[in-house]
This record gives structure tokens, C-alpha cells and sequence, in this order.
């Protein structure tokens, strides 16, 4: 199984503050350490205390097939899918989840986590773009994915009513952006995100995203250690980590209170940790959303919900 890529970028921004030009550089590095590779049995590393944590941050009971389409899109490359198996020998559909890569992390790079997800009977997507922060290879993507060919095997296999999508640093910029920024957004009914780029730092990358348009149950994580969050006092005028608790809160107060959204940081997790630490609970979030798993909303719903409770978990705030 390949390794993460490791990617390091350097970008100066120009920036605006009291009528004079501050010049910062954000240097971000997503590392393909030993403990941070997503290789088979990934999963095994992480344990939880919490019940429902734990139980969903291992696989399923579903089999996993793969196939794969290539497309004309330089960037997309290649749309992988991972599927349930007995797929092949039914008539029923299956709720998608889209998945936007992080910065120079194509799918084929991570698949057992694709595999994992798929195995709790959805099917999963996922394309080779190192750079998704506009949001638009996911639309496309996505287009791709609802116009498939009459003679592929997952035509007309999708569940349109149930449709997710998910993104982890750059790529939670990115599925922010294709929910909010483009017009085939309207199909998801839910979206969940790992660190995803702050708003102030995203737009110097040009990831616009606008979550005051988010019409749909949000789930935002982001990691408590200095690389999500170096402690400045403000991130709009020096670098802030990826993903500060301060731009964590500011996205979750802007999401309209008629939706249902839950803001959580990952103890002690640092960025190039989060799509292990968030697994669990990210996965549950999809079962409850798009498959109505009763069980799996334990893990968010009311005063008792397990995340309350649960170590791994700070700073939490939630509106149902």
C-alpha cells in the first residue's frame, strides 16, 4: 500500500491590516510518518474508551469491491469508487459519501480508509486531485459519478436522497466549497469536516467557501495541537495553525442555527493525525445522516450524547 505523500508548499500572502501591508508565509507539511500512514489495519492503532467510538472507528460487516473510471480532467485523474460487494448480486442502492482529498493526498494513497468506510455499506468516492481546495473536481466529480455509463456497475446505484461528503484540511476548504459554491452542492444532505482550513487562511489559497450557505447537518472537527492551533490572538493578522478553535467557532456560529451542527476538537491530536482520530465518530455521524442508524446518533444526540463524555473530545458545542 502506498504511503501519504508527503508535501511541503510555501506561500506568501499579501495582506491588508490597519491601511499596512503584513507579509506572512505559511509553511504546512502533511508528514508520511510511521504513525501517521493510512496502511492496512490503520484502524488498530487508535482505542477509545467511548462505546460507540471505538465500534465505529472499526470496519463494518460489508464485504468491499473496487472499480474505478478514468476521466478526461488532468486533475481528477482517475474517480475510484468502494463499494459493498453483494452490491453485485442486488437490486438495492446505497448511500454515497464523497471524499476531498488533502493537500497532495490522492485517493490511491489512502485506500484502506476507503475500504474501512465502504464496509459500513456505503459507497465511497474518491479521485487523485493533490489540490482541492476550490472545490471544483469534487463538482465534477460528482457529475461524473450521477451520469455514469448504463453498463457500469454501479449506475443507478447510488441513493440521490442520501449523499455525503467529507473533507480533511485542504479538502475540508474543498467540501465547503462544493456545498456552498456550486450548484450540484444541493445534493448532499450532509458534510463533515477534519481540520479544514480557516476561512482568512484559505482565501490567501484562493479555497473560497462561505459556510453561512450550509443548509445542511455539519459536523467540524479540528485538533487541539499547535499545528491546528499555535495560540495567536489573531489568526487574520499571523498564521493561526490550519484550523484555530477561534475560526472553528466563528464557521459554527455562521452556520444558520435551523441546522443542525456539532464544533469538536480532537484532544491533543495534531493536524496530520486527524483522519485517524476522527474516524470513529465521523463514521457514525454518516450512519446516523444518511442511513437513519439509531444507534450511531447516540454518539451526538441530546444531553447524554457520548461525545459529551468522552476524553478524546473538547470543546464541544452542538444544537440538538
Amino acid at each position: 500500500m502506498k504511503k501519504m505523500t508527503k508535501v511541503m508548499f510555501i506561500i506568501i500572502a499579501v495582506l491588508a491590516a490597519g491601511g499596512a501591508g503584513l507579509f506572512f508565509y505559511i509553511k504546512a507539511q502533511f508528514p508520511s510518518g510511521k504513525d501517521t500512514d493510512i496502511t492496512d489495519g490503520y484502524f488498530e492503532k487508535f482505542t477509545s474508551d467511548a462505546a460507540l467510538e471505538m465500534k465505529y472507528s472499526r470496519p463494518g460487516d460489508h464485504e468491499v469491491s473496487y472499480t474505478e473510471i478514468s476521466s478526461e480532467n488532468e486533475s481528477i485523474g482517475m474517480i475510484r469508487f468502494w463499494y459493498p460487494a453483494e452490491l453485485e448480486t442486488n437490486t438495492d442502492k446505497y448511500p454515497l459519501i464523497m471524499v476531498v482529498n488533502a493537500s497532495g493526498t490522492p485517493a490511491a494513497s489512502y485506500e484502506p480508509f476507503f475500504e474501512r468506510l465502504a464496509s459500513w455499506g456505503f459507497i465511497v468516492v474518491g479521485n487523485e486531485d493533490p489540490q482541492t481546495g476550490i472545490g471544483e473536481t469534487a463538482s465534477i466529480t460528482l457529475d461524473c459519478v450521477m451520469n455514469l455509463p448504463a453498463d457500469h456497475i454501479l449506475y443507478d446505484r447510488m441513493d440521490q436522497e442520501n449523499m455525503g461528503i467529507i473533507g480533511y484540511s485542504q479538502g475540508g476548504a474543498g467540501a465547503l466549497a462544493a456545498v456552498s459554491e456550486y450548484e450540484n452542492g444541493k445534493m448532499y444532505k450532509t458534510i463533515f469536516t477534519g481540520s479544514a482550513a480557516y476561512q482568512f487562511m484559505a482565501g490567501n489559497f484562493g479555497w473560497h467557501y462561505d459556510v453561512t450557505k450550509i443548509r445542511i447537518p455539519y459536523f467540524m472537527t479540528a485538533g487541539t495541537g499547535k499545528s491546528d492551533d499555535k495560540g495567536v490572538k489573531d489568526p487574520t493578522k499571523e498564521y493561526g495553525g490550519v484550523s484555530p478553535l477561534s475560526a472553528l467557532i466563528e464557521n459554527y456560529e455562521q452556520v444558520p442555527e435551523d441546522v443542525m451542527k456539532i464544533r469538536a476538537r480532537a484532544a491533543g491530536a495534531e493536524h496530520e493525525e486527524m483522519l485517524m482520530r476522527t474516524d470513529g465518530y465521523m463514521t457514525a455521524w454518516m450512519l446516523y445522516q444518511l442511513q437513519g442508524n439509531e444507534e450511531a446518533g447516540k454518539a451526538f444526540l441530546g444531553e447524554d450524547a457520548e461525545i459529551l463524555h468522552n476524553s478524546n473530545w473538547q470543546d464541544i458545542d452542538k444544537n440538538r
